[in-house]
């Protein structure tokens, strides 16, 4: 039977294809040591778990409203106002089955065909592919490595088009870690004010940040640059709760109304048990900060470790989990490297090609200590070989 065009326009996942793969030859008995996956290696907490497990036993596993549970939709509003200077309503938060699935959900409601999307480049791998989902036409907007990896507003201008639609913003970034400075941050609001551009604004990532770096939301620059914004974020990462799947997003009342249609006939309420468990321990901030100053002394051991490798350079990231090391002296693409230290070092990388940098490669050090000191080691051993 022939496929979609759709379906023919996208890529699999090169994360989660490092991720299986890694696993396939851990299941056959290899010593592979993973720097893919984009999760955090704590348990979910405590006390979350506890409080799913309390509402499974209570029975609240029928349906919900489509777009979430009233009490939760009013946790993250004050969370918002608390933390981010957002003024929102219940009725302009959409809680859905991830932060991914509201990034869908909303190329979905705002994209028509030919509409462009403007994606910082290094960007999370799909992001574009969900434009094309949504017949929209994702558009890079260069982010320079001497730049610490972030957009700049003049860079922002020169891509804009009559059928500019919207730019996403990421930050804390993935691949790079990137976390944007408020001043550039308030130039790309008044330029996308000035054309009447839509921001999506991926803030995912927002508690897992380094000092001095702060997280800032664009949406808080204004009424009018708040109207023209769509904030995104959820519990996967920060609470380490990826397999539960809990997201939501924030933003302009017909948007919203929209997107709340589409989750009706596609996938419905989130699951019931998890809104339900986050309702009753939603502020678990002491969980949160030792998650995070530990991925802080990780960082800081990766990036020392990776920049004492001969031909290997990589810039200290501000948030998230990843550090995306340049590998440009080594002679070859991110690819041919990930596929080589896999196979003769049994390390798993993910080639930053599909990130739109193949000079680069990204590692996640949401794992264990032991796992980083002894895949660090293979690394390095790995490009001593390729120099000699």
């Amino acid at each position: 039977m022939k496929l979609s065009e759709r379906a023919g326009r996208i890529e699999p996942s090169p994360t989660l294809a490092i991720t299986s793969l890694a696993k396939k030859m851990k299941s056959e008995g290899r010593d592979v040591l993973s720097f893919g996956s984009g999760e955090p290696d704590f348990d979910t907490p405590f006390v979350i778990k506890e409080k799913i497990k309390k509402a499974l036993d209570a029975g609240f596993t029928k349906y919900t409203p489509a777009t979430g549970t009233q009490k939760l939709k009013e946790l993250i509003c004050e969370k918002l106002k608390k933390e981010n200077g957002l003024d929102y309503k219940p009725e302009s938060v959409v809680i859905s089955s991830g932060a991914k699935h509201s990034l869908y959900n909303i190329m979905m409601a705002v994209l028509n065909p030919g509409d462009e999307v403007l994606i910082p480049e290094p960007y999370w791998v799909s992001y574009p592919e969900m434009v094309r989902l949504a017949d929209g036409l994702p558009v890079f907007v260069p982010c320079f490595e001497e730049n610490d990896f972030k957009l700049k507003p003049e860079d922002v201008k020169k891509k804009i088009t009559d059928r500019t639609k919207a730019l996403i913003i990421n930050s804390p970034s993935n691949p790079t870690g990137a976390v944007y400075e408020e001043s550039d941050l308030k130039k790309i609001a008044e330029i996308c004010v000035a054309k009447d551009i839509l921001v999506i604004s991926d803030e995912i990532y927002e508690k897992i940040i380094y000092p001095p770096a702060e997280h800032v939301s664009i949406a808080s620059f204004g009424s009018e640059i708040f109207k023209r914004t769509i904030v995104v974020n959820g519990f996967s990462k920060s609470y380490s709760m990826t397999g539960l799947r809990m997201g939501y997003l924030a933003g302009p009342s017909d948007i919203v109304r929209a997107i709340g249609n589409i989750q009706s006939h596609s996938t419905s309420n989130p699951v019931s048990i998890v809104m339900r468990g986050l309702e009753e321990a939603f502020w678990i901030d002491d969980e949160i900060e030792k998650m995070r100053r530990t991925f802080e002394k990780r960082r800081d051991v990766i990036v020392e470790k990776l920049n004492g490798i001969q031909g290997i350079s990589c810039r200290k990231p501000e948030g998230a989990f990843y550090v995306f090391p340049n590998i440009r002296s080594l002679g070859m693409g991110s690819f041919e490297f990930a596929e080589k230290i896999l196979k003769e070092k049994e390390v798993a990388v993910v080639p930053g090609k599909p990130f739109g940098a193949d000079e680069n490669i990204r590692l996640s050090y949401a794992t264990d200590d032991e796992t980083i000191r002894r895949g660090l080691e293979r690394i390095e051993e790995f490009v001593k070989k390729i120099q000699s």
